[in-house]
């Protein structure tokens, strides 16, 4: 209903991962199913990355409020 009034459509963080695993992959040739790996795994290392950066910032502010007695 949100969509027919103009208003955007509110979808839950995770929806597009939720999409992506419902997929039927049965339906796909094996080069799309190649293309497939290649771009979650780019995806997986761009989360790692990020992942990383943010274990790293967390470090950084333990290390820095760390109490000393």
């Amino acid at each position: 209903m949100a969509e027919e009034d103009g208003e955007p459509v509110r979808r839950p963080r995770d929806w597009a991962l939720v999409e992506l695993v419902r997929q039927d992959l049965e339906l796909l040739a094996a080069a799309d199913l190649e293309e497939r790996i290649e771009a979650l795994e780019g995806e997986i290392a761009r989360t790692r990355v990020q992942l990383d950066r943010k274990l790293a910032g967390r470090a950084a502010a333990d290390a820095f409020f760390v109490k000393r007695g």
